[in-house]
């Protein structure tokens, strides 16, 4: 990986902060594509340590700069933690906006992935994926998360449309 991407990829602060500063005076927006209960794919439940066959809320929205698609991203949570956190609610706000204001959250390590995206996107047809990373969140976590508190996984995809107006390398 180019140390260009790694600065995108290896960060550990805000996301939509960042695409709002590299998009300059260019107008930011989170275009929400979909959310609701569903069952993970198998991989998502291994990541949030959840049971074979156990719903979960779903959200995958564009990161837009202009109206082009720069990430897209998928946010899965378990049922039985998403009570009261209000991210349900969320519409086209971003997620960032909500968990960089909690003060217990803790972040897993970092996974950095070239698999393309499991869900489609805006200019799925043309548009790629150049690299993915995934992390899980725990936020009020009580007696190691086994008590409560919120497990989220979230998986971000940086398209071409980013690497191309921020002219980054192809890897």
């Amino acid at each position: 990986m180019s140390a260009a991407w790694w600065q995108w990829v290896a960060s550990t602060d805000s996301l939509t902060a960042r695409l709002v500063a590299a998009g300059g005076e260019r107008s930011f927006r989170v275009r929400l594509l979909r959310q609701g209960v569903g069952l993970p794919q198998p991989h998502e439940a291994q990541a949030l340590g959840m049971a074979a066959r156990r719903y979960a809320w779903q959200r995958e929205v564009a990161l837009c700069v202009d109206e082009a698609p720069w990430v897209v991203a998928r946010s899965v949570a378990p049922l039985e933690t998403l009570r009261g956190q209000g991210l349900e609610r969320l519409g086209e706000r971003s997620l960032g906006s909500w968990l960089f204001r909690q003060p217990d959250l803790v972040r897993g390590p970092l996974y950095a992935t070239r698999q393309a995206p499991e869900f489609t996107y805006p200019g799925d047809e043309d548009v790629t994926s150049q690299w993915g990373r995934r992390s899980v969140f725990q936020h009020g976590c009580k007696h190691g998360c086994k008590h409560g508190g919120l497990s989220l996984l979230v998986q971000e995809y940086f398209l071409s449309t980013m690497a191309d107006d921020l002219a980054l390398p192809s890897r």
